[in-house]
């Protein structure tokens, strides 16, 4: 992935440099301490797919150059003020890393980033955006996969939940989620699948999806609740 520093602070950048050129998957393009030169970066033969991003910078703040971009890449917000955090929210950045930086945060928050782009260009590469289901009158059933709200396995069998339907078959719900793509599916309990675009909120051990009916609320396992948070697009302290 290649990536870019803009941070105004001398220190803080050299800091995260050093970080970078020990993350075999991120290659460094330029470094800049002003929001203004970090526009050319966009004008090269370079793709840029991360930024690392301070807030607070004379002349441009971190906010303002991101509403320059028409189509920004991923975003890590590197900053020394957590007040900064819910208004990065809106810009759907990849994290939020609080100074002082330690390795072991930063490879957290580049790991997020290398997994987001991997998934990135497998939906770029995957025409396919639709399963069909086979009824037990051998009639197929076509669905896409933003229908799909969360499938539960009931014995030997699971039911696909969508906004106005239910199917059920004769299937395993390892077999399910092998047949579903992993970037929109998770699998949260052991007997249930989500689609994670369909997540409404989470609180506590249980997520909440709407549905024609009302709310759906769903147990997190506890084996599983640590992979789910890691996977979504999560801001927090």
């Amino acid at each position: 992935m290649n990536c870019i520093i803009i941070d105004d602070d001398k220190l803080s950048r050299k800091i995260i440099e050093s970080f970078v050129a020990k993350t075999d998957f991120l290659t460094l393009v330029a470094s800049y301490d002003n929001a203004i030169d970090s526009i050319k970066a966009f004008d090269g033969t370079e793709l840029i797919d991360l930024i690392f991003l301070d807030i607070e910078m004379p002349e441009m703040t971190g906010i303002e150059f991101l509403n320059t971009l028409e189509n920004p890449p991923q975003v890590i917000i590197v900053t020394g003020k957590e007040k900064y955090a819910v208004e990065a929210f809106d810009y759907d950045v990849t994290d939020f890393l609080l100074k002082p930086i330690s390795i072991a945060r930063f490879l957290k928050s580049a790991n997020k980033a290398h997994k987001r782009h991997n998934e990135a260009m497998q939906m770029s590469g995957n025409t396919k955006d639709e399963i069909f289901i086979k009824k037990k009158n051998s009639t197929l059933v076509r669905l896409s996969y933003d229908d799909i709200l969360w499938v539960e396995a009931l014995e030997n069998y699971v039911i696909v939940s969508t906004y106005d339907d239910k199917f059920t078959i004769h299937f395993t719900m390892k077999a399910v989620i092998d047949k579903f793509p992993e970037y929109r599916f998770k699998r949260v309990h052991r007997s249930y699948i989500v689609n994670v675009s369909r997540i409404k909120m989470i609180e506590d051990n249980v997520i909440i999806l709407d549905t024609k009916n009302g709310e759906k609320v769903i147990p997190i396992g506890k084996s599983f609740r640590d992979n789910l948070l890691n996977d979504l697009n999560l801001i927090s302290k």
